[in-house]
């Protein structure tokens, strides 16, 4: 796999992984955005090569803003993943995923 087909499948993958999450509203900076999606991007680059979240990579996935990271799910980037094993992934996390949400072009099953 390229190095660019890996960094865009990770960004779809850990963009899905945070569906499950929403904290408090708070109003984020775009740099604080950005360090938020650098800390998911290296705590859960092991999900793009087929291993399990890591206990860093769930507490990311739990601590992150939807509102950071959800814009950049596009179309071409939502067609590389199965959004039935990151579904899989944000439960094994601990999360639950709220049916019908909408984060970037993706909106969860019914």
């Amino acid at each position: 796999m390229r190095a660019s087909s890996r960094v865009a499948t990770l960004l779809v993958v850990l963009v899905l992984l945070v569906v499950g999450v929403w904290p408090a509203k708070g109003d984020l900076s775009p740099s604080q955005c950005e360090q938020e999606k650098r800390l998911l991007v290296n705590a859960c680059r092991a999900v793009v090569f087929g291993r399990k979240p890591s206990p860093n990579c769930c507490e990311r996935v739990r601590v992150t803003h939807t509102e950071c990271v959800c814009p950049s799910v596009t179309p071409k980037f939502a067609a590389l993943i199965g959004v039935q094993r990151t579904i899989s992934q944000i439960q094994g996390c601990g999360r639950t995923v709220p049916r019908n949400f909408k984060c970037g072009s993706i909106t969860t099953p019914p």
